[in-house]
């Protein structure tokens, strides 16, 4: 098995706040970062993909098409962007970046034909990253409120 890592970057805004707790307590769990005004990142995503080497090509994957698919999946939607208010996942999501690399994690995996997603690594600074693996439960669905600020049940 072969692992291949591909980088980008983006720049997005966001603020974390669940409507389900009182303004104080939003306030002492999220600090400066209840500020609805929000406040930005220069993220970078690491995207692994694990496979055999096509013994014809000696690739992995078609690099330009891993590069297309995390252009037209990730980079398009997030960059430059508000996540609370512009990106449909974190209208009931707190965009934290444990949930931003999961949200990247489900606009990706399904895209990716010839090598599996195995890793994806968002850091929010130099110093701070959150790992997404595939084998793993993302229990994301627990964590979603509604604008009313109950518990949503992840549910269709």
């Amino acid at each position: 098995m072969v692992y291949l890592t591909r980088k980008a970057e983006f720049s997005a805004s966001h603020y974390y706040h669940n409507p389900a707790f009182p303004p104080e307590e939003n306030a002492r769990l999220f600090g400066k970062c209840n500020n609805p005004n929000g406040h930005g990142h220069n993220y970078t995503l690491e995207v692994t993909v694990k496979g055999a080497v096509d013994p014809r090509s000696g690739f992995v994957v078609d690099l330009k098409q891993l590069k297309e698919i995390m252009s037209r999946e990730v980079l398009d939607v997030l960059d430059h962007r508000f996540l609370n208010k512009e990106v449909p996942e974190f209208f009931t999501l707190i965009p934290t970046t444990e949930n931003l690399a999961i949200a990247i994690w489900k606009r990706l995996e399904p895209k990716l034909k010839s090598a599996q997603l195995h890793r994806v690594r968002v850091y929010e600074t130099p110093d701070l990253f959150v790992d997404v693996f595939g084998e793993e439960d993302h229990g994301e669905d627990d964590h979603r409120v509604d604008d009313q600020g109950e518990e949503a049940d992840g549910k269709a």
